[in-house]
């Protein structure tokens, strides 16, 4: 059951850290079926209970999970080790399609900005006391978030999307709670709730986003909280649109109590219009992230949601970071007021490379998705068997395995860098590496 490795400790916490470590280190692998309770504890000369409270405690913290009479075993995805550790290996000469970036090319220059902030930092220094979030980020952000629709709501600043989504869920979940998450969906998501102790509930997904009745079954069987991505939905590409819009928010409005967090990170790369979601529930977050438009190190995004989980939010964050160096906020502020990125030309860019490929596919014969963002996703019946064709063909593709629970296989293709001589030659490769009578869409 264990091959080589031996699971030691006395104590539940010796224990769990027993097969944690070894999780880590690979030498127990996703998947892999722990002993039964009684059976370690005869192993181990210790009582029952000690080892079903380390198995709770790596439950909780999302590195195994258990089905009932079929045992515990290493979760597919354990939050040890994340699904980066499900990537391609890109060797020299092969054209990296998977990484999810942007174009650098569509990214605006930093130094000025930073240089602005430094000065600026230098007449105002941020000391200790000071205010967690530059004014007049707060004023721009919320400016845009009215615009679009969103409810108004303090304005809080995390360092980046995830950090946020991590914020709101621990503020209102305890472990064991069920979140609703599309499937497929970001991985990063799909590693996050279960590391918080959290269970994922799967929703299915299309081109207008998350399926109204998957997210009342999930909502009915107690699901506590949903995530949705607004636009440009990773991997697949989808955006909300109105009736969509209208169908979940009818959902949501029969169950008031669900936390929603909306995740908006296509922000100034789409050109989609937003529908949002917040206002029907009592407790909502919605957030922007900087990263896509003007660069992932910049690592800051904005927060606002009803006024106790922001209260919640920020109160946590003074006790550990404190907050997002100011420094950084006031570089952004800058970008935004001298409209160093234009958004209809940057959403243009990705839009028609987009299009392209699925254009190309199609005239081969193989459906895929991406109605707006930088990313195309295609269903294959084996997407291990895909990804390695294509590699040998020099195109490394993201496998769906990085973004899926209990959705059907399929690749991601991101297009941000790709050039309009390259798309017909990916085409080609992609149709040969999948059946095009099987390969499709969502399902």
């Amino acid at each position: 059951m264990l091959g080589e490795y031996t699971i030691v400790g006395r104590g539940a916490a010796e224990i769990a850290a027993s097969v944690e470590r070894a999780v880590g280190a690979g030498e127990l692998n996703p998947g892999q079926l722990l002993p039964p309770l009684r059976e370690l504890a005869a192993r181990l000369g210790v009582n029952p209970n000690t080892v079903a409270a380390a198995y709770r405690t790596l439950r909780e913290r999302g590195v195994i999970e258990t089905a009932g009479r079929r045992g515990s075993r290493v979760r597919p995805r354990p939050a040890t080790t994340g699904r980066e550790c499900i990537r391609v290996e890109v060797p020299e000469g092969v054209r990296d399609l998977a990484d999810g970036n942007p174009d650098p090319a569509l990214l605006p220059p930093l130094a000025g900005a930073f240089g602005a902030a430094a000065e600026q930092g230098d007449r105002e220094p941020v000391l200790y006391g000071a205010g967690p979030v530059e004014p007049e980020l707060a004023r721009i952000a919320r400016a845009d978030l009215d615009a679009d629709g969103v409810p108004d709501g303090p304005v809080a600043v995390t360092s980046g999307s995830l950090d946020a989504i991590e914020r709101v869920l621990a503020v209102h979940l305890k472990p064991g709670d069920a979140v609703a998450v599309e499937d497929p969906g970001w991985g990063s998501v799909l590693d996050l709730v279960p590391a918080l102790g959290l269970r994922i509930v799967p929703v299915g997904v299309d081109d207008d986003g998350p399926l109204p009745e998957d997210v009342r079954q999930a909502l009915e069987g107690g699901a506590r909280a949903l995530i949705v991505t607004d636009r440009a939905q990773n991997p697949t590409g989808a955006a909300v649109g109105a009736e969509r819009a209208r169908a979940l928010r009818a959902v949501l409005g029969e169950y008031p109590e669900t936390l929603l967090v909306e995740d908006d990170h296509g922000y100034r790369i789409v050109d989609q219009p937003l529908r949002p979601l917040a206002g029907v529930t009592r407790s909502w977050a919605f957030v922007r992230s900087v990263a896509k438009a003007y660069g992932p190190d910049l690592r800051l995004a904005v927060l606002t949601g009803d006024a106790a989980t922001l209260d919640r939010v920020r109160g946590r964050q003074r006790l550990g970071p404190g907050w997002v160096s100011r420094l950084v906020q006031r570089a952004v502020v800058r970008l935004w007021a001298d409209g160093v990125v234009d958004a209809p030309v940057v959403a243009a860019a990705y839009g028609r490379r987009r299009d392209a490929l699925i254009a190309a596919l199609a005239r081969r014969g193989v459906q895929a998705c991406g109605s707006s963002g930088m990313n195309v996703w295609i269903r294959v019946p084996d997407e291990t068997g895909a990804v390695a064709r294509l590699l040998h063909a020099g195109w490394a593709v993201a496998p769906g395995a990085r973004f899926r629970m209990n959705a059907p296989q399929g690749i991601r293709i991101t297009v941000s860098t790709l050039t309009e001589e390259e798309i017909e030659e990916v085409a080609d490769a992609v149709a040969s590496a999948v059946e095009p009578g099987v390969a499709g869409g969502y399902a």
